[in-house]
């Protein structure tokens, strides 16, 4: 049986989220792989937000960036 379940680390302990369905008492071999932080959308935005607000020229530069995106045209490119 192949079962895929993540659960929190406490010591030499770990705190699965669902139950195994396993009898107690039975042995099992563990592999173990840390998880990803688990992060709220947007919250690498806000964590950047004013990073580049002491740039000399920011603004203007990323003003004309928008500018060529929206002038941008798209073709279809032949085959």
């Amino acid at each position: 049986m192949l079962k895929q379940i993540q659960g929190v680390v406490h010591g030499r302990s770990i705190e699965l989220d669902e139950d195994l369905g396993i009898p107690d008492g039975q042995r099992v071999s563990v592999q173990v792989r840390a998880a990803a932080p688990s992060r709220t959308w947007g919250e690498g935005i806000l964590r950047s937000a004013g990073i580049a607000a002491d740039v000399p020229g920011f603004d203007e530069a990323f003003a004309q960036v928008q500018r060529d995106r929206e002038q941008a045209a798209f073709r279809d490119i032949a085959e």
